[in-house]
Parts: C-alpha cells; structure tokens; sequence
C-alpha cells in the first residue's frame, strides 16, 4: 500500500515542477480556507482525524465513516464586499465508502459597468462557485485515501467558464501515538469552456504535506505544514524592498544561507491547538510567506499570525478565526456543525 501511495505522488512532482504560483491561473477560489480551524492555524488545510466535517473539502483522505450524517456550514466576512462559504453533508454507504457533497461560493459583489468613455451603463455581478463530491476509504488501521471531484463554475460580467478538477489525497493515522500525516495532490483538471475561445487557464495545481501530533502529557497539539512541494522558489522581486547600506550607498543582498532560509520558510506553515477541554480547544498558527508577501515594511504588525477558538453547546459546534493578511483588514472566519444523529438518538 505504500508504494501505491508514494507512487504516483512521486510522478506528479516530476511531472509538474516547472509550476507556476500568483496570478497566473484561473479558479483560484479553490485555494480558499474550508473553516475557521483552518485559518486559525495559519494553513491551507489540516492532517486531522477527528471527524471534523469541514476539514474534508480541503483533504479527503480524512472523510471517516465517524462523519455519517454530519453537516458543517462555514462563512467568511472576507474583504469590502467580498464573502464566501462552505456547505459539506457527508454520509457513508458500506459497499461504496464514505462520501461528501461540498458546495463553495464566492460573491465578489456588485458592480459599475462604464464604457471606456467613461459613460456608465448599469451594474453587473461577479460570482464563482464548486460542488465537490468527495469520497473517503479506510484501506487498513493506518492509511486511509481520499479523493474530490470538483465541478466549477465561473462568472465575471458577460464571460464564463465552466472547469472540471480532482484532488487526490493519502493519510497515515496511528491513533495510539495521535500522530497524523497526509499527503495531497490538488485542483488537477482544466476549463471544459474557457472564459475567451481557444485560452485556457490553467488550474490552481498544488501539492501540500501536512502532519499533527498530539503531545502525551499536554493538552496541546502541533501542526506543521508543507505547501506548493511541486515548486522550490517562491520568492519574487519586489522593487520597493530594496535594503541599501547608508555609507557605501550600495544595495544590500542576502548571503546564500539566508536566500534557502527564506525560501524554506514561504513552503511551511506552523500551528497549534490548546484542547483546554472536550468543549473547548484555541487555536493559533503563523504564515511566514504571507507574512513576507503581504507586510508593510514600516509597520508589519500582526500580518501572517492567526488565532481562534472552538467551543460545543449541546449538539453544536461552533468555532471562530481571524487571520491577519494585511493592515487593511483581517477576515472573520465562522462556522457551525452538527450530527443530526444525535437529535434522533435524543429523541428516541
């Protein structure tokens, strides 16, 4: 099984390692975070196996049979008009496994349509959308593989596109040592109908690594992530950060081991959660190549730090996040889940 695994996880690095990041791609909403829990700890997903419905859309491998008729619904004050939100329903059928049907919008809001004259004709909107139909398996006590199918669509004023994506992911759980490790190969695909005849854009590819541990005698647990493993420099120039040395008046350049440094970092997010109590658990993470991409020189503040909380009332969860990205803002991340089998067990 684990040569099966790794694999095919090993061809598609080979195979996509000249990929390309930032601005170059459509259906970039697919990147978006899935749940408060996730934000918070500064990732793009989470290596957790605690059925924890939310985490599927964005790892597959994790959709247990423990998920059978949970529902968990997410939204996100993102910025000016700009919100988004996740819907998953997931239930598990014996012969066929455990599955998911995820729904992802994005409303960028309203807008002026003018001529280039300047003469204003109206208003138009702006929207993306995916249903996600995802599928999880148990292949033994420790591994476990995943895959969605993602069907997107895309509207921006009078141009459309419609686009078909896969992701495919494995998961090695071992419960006793509460160590969780997970591999993900994402938005594999391409336009079925592209916004302008005969350019189709490429999809968000990306591959991510990610890993929890649990402490014995704490009650906390670490997230360390591993992003865009299909692409080594992401590093770009940036013209207005430009270091020069007061006497010389020469620029000021970063010596070999600080280049790899902070090109290692821009791959890793790290995060953690406190499990105060079963009722209640904070959160926090750190985004270095946010950070680095998004700060102000002359006042970098809280940018690529996150925090949050979840807390359970009764037959809810509920959980928050916010998550700085930029002095202009921080999104506010909300979100609520349930098991509907526990109002029928209750009533019976």
């Amino acid at each position: 099984m684990r040569k099966l695994f790794l694999l095919p996880a090993g061809l598609l690095i080979c195979l996509i390692s000249s990929a390309q990041i930032g601005g170059t791609r459509s259906y970039a909403f697919l990147d978006l975070v899935s749940s408060p829990r996730i934000a918070a700890t500064g990732a793009d997903f989470l290596a957790i196996k605690d059925n924890d419905i939310l985490l599927a859309p964005t790892n597959p491998s994790v959709i247990t049979s423990g998920m059978h008729n949970h529902l968990g619904i997410s939204f996100v004050d993102y910025y000016s008009d700009v919100n988004y939100g996740f819907a998953t329903y997931s239930r598990s059928v014996p012969s066929i496994g455990n599955l998911t049907a995820s729904l992802i919008y994005l409303d960028y809001g309203k807008f002026d349509l003018a001529y280039e004259t300047g003469e204003r004709a109206g208003n138009f909107y702006a929207g993306e959308s995916a249903l996600s139909l995802g599928w999880g398996r148990q292949l033994d006590s420790l591994f476990s593989i995943g895959s969605n199918l993602k069907i997107i669509y895309s509207s921006l004023e009078s141009y459309t596109s419609f686009g078909l994506a896969v992701d495919v992911a494995g998961t090695y759980h071992n419960s006793p040592r509460d160590l969780t490790v997970s591999l993900i190969a994402k938005n594999i695909g391409r336009p079925l109908k592209s916004y302008s005849t005969g350019n189709p854009e490429p999809l968000p590819f990306e591959i991510q690594a990610g890993m929890s541990k649990r402490l014995r005698h704490l009650p906390f647990r670490y997230i360390i992530n591993f992003n865009h493993i299909e692409k080594w420099d992401l590093t770009y120039d940036d013209p207005g950060d430009v270091q020069i040395d007061p006497i010389s008046g020469e620029m000021i350049e970063n010596n070999d081991f600080e280049k790899f440094a902070d090109n290692l970092m821009r791959h890793i997010t790290l995060g953690g959660e406190i499990l105060i109590t079963k009722n209640l658990s904070l959160r926090g993470g750190y985004n270095y190549k946010r950070r680095q991409e998004m700060k102000v020189n002359s006042k970098a503040s809280m940018v690529g730090f996150s925090w949050g909380f979840g807390i359970r009332v009764s037959k809810f969860h509920f959980s928050y996040a916010r998550a700085a990205y930029h002095l202009a803002g921080s999104p506010n991340y909300l979100s609520v889940t349930t098991n509907f089998s526990a109002f029928r067990n209750s009533s019976e």
